[in-house]
């Protein structure tokens, strides 16, 4: 009697366990992809390309937050930039998106001045990429919470490089374990995402996105995160010193066809 009752109840425990493990978050993927652009015409049609084919095709195939970005202090050294944010469920997702989005009609017929370009007349002058895991803190894009006009906003993109891929490694765990992430949230950043970079030029590093409503309000929020008490206890603590080689910031605002 007993071993009949006691093989249903293993039964349903295992079933609930599986049932936990498969709906236990999963970290997001990121795709940043910097469009380098040689004249206002190229940025006019890869705008018209993005704003009325690319963003509709990802959002036909499930891919519902897409950030577009633009320098605010543009380097004329470098030209043109667009950036564009693409969260991902899974790595196989990036590399299945090209066949998704060739098998797209409407994108390729809305795209086509993009995707049909002649070689005397490419409408971008080459694309740099960049591949992000989530943080475990922070598994999923947030949007940003802001309700001041988009050309108004202050996007800071930062890269923080490492010695070496250990030491990298060391100032990933200091954004989790040692709470930045829950620094940053509590004094009201507003980030959109932080990452791992697993593919791109600057490695090792890691990436982040915060929002501001305008530059009085970012520099208003880094002092405060500078003055902050338990940011002053982090940053001093042994095992975190002397994990960053570089730090870059990057200041952007969002297109008003951007989804963030």
């Amino acid at each position: 009697m007993a071993s009949s009752l006691t093989k249903p109840f293993i039964s349903i425990l295992l079933i609930l366990i599986t049932l936990h493990v498969s709906a236990a978050p999963k970290r997001e993927y990121y795709e940043i992809k910097m469009y380098r652009l040689k004249n206002s015409e190229q940025e006019a049609r890869m705008d018209k390309f993005l704003k009325d084919a690319y963003l509709p095709a990802l959002h036909r195939a499930g891919i519902k937050m897409v950030g577009v970005f633009k320098p605010i202090l543009t380097d004329t050294s470098a030209g043109k930039l667009i950036y564009v944010l693409i969260p991902l469920k899974s790595l196989d997702m990036l590399v299945s998106l090209p066949k998704t989005l060739g098998k797209d009609q409407q994108y390729q017929t809305d795209g086509k001045d993009y995707l049909d370009a002649v070689y005397s007349n490419p409408p971008y002058s080459r694309i740099e990429s960049t591949v992000l895991r989530a943080f475990e803190d922070r598994p999923f894009i947030k949007n940003t919470s802001l309700s001041s006009p988009k050309s108004e906003r202050i996007y800071e993109l930062r890269s923080y490089e490492g010695h070496t891929e250990k030491i990298h490694v060391n100032k990933v765990r200091m954004f989790n374990d040692g709470n930045e992430v829950g620094i940053f949230d509590r004094l009201g950043f507003n980030p959109v995402f932080y990452g791992e970079v697993i593919a791109g030029k600057s490695m090792p590093n890691l990436m982040y996105l915060t929002t501001f409503a305008n530059k009085a309000s970012r520099d208003a929020h880094w002092k405060s995160f500078t003055d902050d008490a338990e940011w002053n206890k982090v940053k001093v603590m042994p095992e975190y010193q002397n994990n960053v080689s570089k730090n870059t910031a990057y200041f952007l605002f969002p297109t008003e066809y951007s989804d963030i």
